[in-house]
């Protein structure tokens, strides 16, 4: 798959696993690139659901330049806070006490999850610190019909009080700083009911909706509801539908956040891992019957004004 910008630079799109992932060759994230670049882009996205860019020189305005060129973008977080002045970033910083090593997709406490996420790496481990992500469209697929028929009809509650809390490191019990990030991850409560199935609002493909902020399956207890969300979670995370990738310093990773989960390995002890993610917003998921995300709990408004915020 090729195609070229405005200053002729050619794009190539090389898959790097079976089901999931791609290294988009040729592309500079910081130039003007034409709208046909952008499109094809879009679409590699769409088809491998992550994709990566090696040995970008992107500062925040350049990477927020070229978000904005994939839609509307948001704030940094719905509760964390952003640099000064630079309100569409969210600082991975494991200096700070990030840790996102547990299955997510991200911001699915929210009735409008992003649609796009792009992580640019700043700081990266000499060892460890990899990220891998999943393929949930073919997680449905892999589902038997009686699994699938099941999922299709299932409501399940999203919350920013799920994931961080539910994985606790021992080393990190003590940390002071870690547990004032954990603070102000909820001090504002999140909850949002979502399909357990989602139609993909692009190539109308349907994935699976899940994750680390998953609590529970409307209807049922807490205990089923935990025993049916592992079920199907681990359809998800099964190795052939996952892609893992090691960072460089100034690779850019692109995710359909509609289609995928992630997972941050914390493999590098104390050594420094940082990261500077902005998302494109996106809409409100919808399921097969047509019923759209309901927001429970949390007024979110502000996080989707982003472009308002500059």
């Amino acid at each position: 798959m090729t195609t070229t910008t405005e200053t002729s630079v050619q794009l190539t799109v090389v898959p790097v696993a079976g089901r999931i992932g791609a290294e988009i060759q040729g592309v500079d994230a910081s130039a003007d690139l034409s709208e046909d670049t952008v499109a094809a882009i879009r679409c590699a996205l769409v088809k491998h659901r992550v994709g990566f860019l090696r040995d970008q020189r992107l500062d925040y305005e350049a990477q927020v330049r070229f978000a904005r060129r994939f839609g509307d973008l948001t704030l940094g977080h719905p509760t964390l806070t952003s640099p000064p002045d630079r309100p569409h970033l969210e600082e991975i910083d494991s200096g700070a006490g990030v840790r996102t090593n547990f299955w997510h997709t991200d911001v699915t406490f929210v009735d409008r999850p992003p649609a796009f996420t792009m992580l640019r790496a700043v700081v990266i481990p000499e060892l460890g610190g990899d990220t891998i992500w999943a393929n949930t469209v073919s997680a449905y697929h892999d589902l038997s019909p009686e699994l699938r028929e099941l999922a299709d009809k299932l409501r399940i509650v999203h919350t920013n009080t799920q994931g961080y809390s539910s994985v606790v490191e021992s080393a990190d019990e003590k940390s002071e700083t870690v547990a004032a990030h954990r603070r102000e991850f909820v001090s504002t409560v999140y909850q949002t009911e979502h399909p357990a199935v989602r139609v993909h609002p692009e190539s109308g493909e349907r994935s699976l909706m899940l994750g680390g902020w998953a609590q529970k399956v409307v209807g049922l207890s807490a205990q089923s509801s935990r025993d049916l969300l592992g079920l199907l979670q681990d359809f998800v995370i099964r190795p052939e539908n996952t892609v893992r990738w090691r960072w460089r310093v100034g690779d850019l990773a692109i995710w359909d956040n509609r289609a995928t989960q992630h997972y941050a390995i914390h493999d590098y002890g104390d050594a420094h891992r940082r990261g500077e993610r902005v998302t494109v917003a996106g809409p409100v998921p919808v399921g097969v019957d047509g019923r759209p995300s309901v927001a429970l709990r949390g007024d979110a408004s502000a996080y989707y004004a982003g472009e308002t915020q500059l």
